[in-house]
Protein backbone atom coordinates (compact mmCIF):
# COMPACT_ATOMS: atom_id res chain seq x y z
CA UNK A 1 0.00 0.00 0.00
CA UNK A 2 1.55 3.22 -0.54
CA UNK A 3 0.43 4.90 2.07
CA UNK A 4 2.99 4.35 5.07
CA UNK A 5 2.45 5.08 8.91
CA UNK A 6 5.37 6.50 10.85
CA UNK A 7 3.53 6.52 13.89
CA UNK A 8 6.59 4.66 15.65
CA UNK A 9 8.70 7.26 14.53
CA UNK A 10 6.95 9.91 16.03
CA UNK A 11 6.74 7.92 19.10
CA UNK A 12 10.29 7.69 19.59
CA UNK A 13 11.17 11.23 18.85
CA UNK A 14 8.52 11.82 21.69
CA UNK A 15 9.33 9.12 23.71
CA UNK A 16 6.21 8.02 24.57
CA UNK A 17 5.07 4.69 24.38
CA UNK A 18 2.11 2.99 22.83
CA UNK A 19 -0.29 2.06 26.10
CA UNK A 20 0.89 6.16 27.14
CA UNK A 21 -0.71 7.36 24.11
CA UNK A 22 -3.30 5.18 23.43
CA UNK A 23 -4.85 6.28 26.98
CA UNK A 24 -4.31 9.63 26.42
CA UNK A 25 -6.17 9.62 23.18
CA UNK A 26 -8.93 7.02 24.46
CA UNK A 27 -8.48 4.29 21.96
CA UNK A 28 -6.80 0.38 22.88
CA UNK A 29 -3.70 -0.56 22.79
CA UNK A 30 -4.55 -3.29 19.90
CA UNK A 31 -6.01 -0.70 17.94
CA UNK A 32 -3.45 1.67 18.38
CA UNK A 33 -1.05 -1.13 17.76
CA UNK A 34 -2.43 -1.80 14.15
CA UNK A 35 -2.47 1.49 13.25
CA UNK A 36 1.42 2.28 13.96
CA UNK A 37 2.23 -1.11 12.19
CA UNK A 38 0.03 -0.37 9.20
CA UNK A 39 -2.67 -2.98 9.58
CA UNK A 40 -5.94 -0.65 9.06
CA UNK A 41 -7.97 0.60 6.00
CA UNK A 42 -8.30 3.92 7.31
CA UNK A 43 -8.10 6.26 10.46
CA UNK A 44 -10.85 8.84 11.56
CA UNK A 45 -9.91 12.60 11.88
CA UNK A 46 -10.79 12.37 15.81
CA UNK A 47 -8.08 10.14 16.22
CA UNK A 48 -5.54 11.83 13.73
CA UNK A 49 -6.23 15.05 15.68
CA UNK A 50 -5.93 13.52 18.80
CA UNK A 51 -2.44 12.13 17.78
CA UNK A 52 -1.19 14.94 16.20
CA UNK A 53 -2.35 16.88 19.76
CA UNK A 54 -0.45 14.25 21.69
CA UNK A 55 2.78 14.07 19.55
CA UNK A 56 2.76 17.97 18.71
CA UNK A 57 3.02 17.43 15.20
CA UNK A 58 0.94 17.22 11.62
CA UNK A 59 -0.53 14.61 10.26
CA UNK A 60 1.93 14.95 7.48
CA UNK A 61 4.69 13.75 10.07
CA UNK A 62 2.70 10.53 10.75
CA UNK A 63 1.15 9.47 7.24
CA UNK A 64 3.17 9.13 4.50
CA UNK A 65 2.52 8.69 1.02
CA UNK A 66 4.93 6.42 -1.24
CA UNK A 67 3.98 5.43 -4.77
CA UNK A 68 4.53 1.84 -5.91
CA UNK A 69 7.42 0.85 -8.45
CA UNK A 70 3.99 -0.37 -10.98
CA UNK A 71 1.71 2.17 -12.43
CA UNK A 72 -2.08 1.48 -11.24
CA UNK A 73 -5.19 2.55 -12.89
CA UNK A 74 -7.15 5.80 -11.69
CA UNK A 75 -10.81 5.92 -11.72
CA UNK A 76 -10.05 9.24 -13.87
CA UNK A 77 -8.24 7.76 -16.10
CA UNK A 78 -10.99 4.53 -17.18
CA UNK A 79 -12.44 4.73 -20.63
Amino acid sequence: MPIVTNLDVMMAKRKISLKELAERIGISNTNLSLLKTGKVQGVRYRTLEALCHELDCQPGDILEYRPSDEATPHAADAD
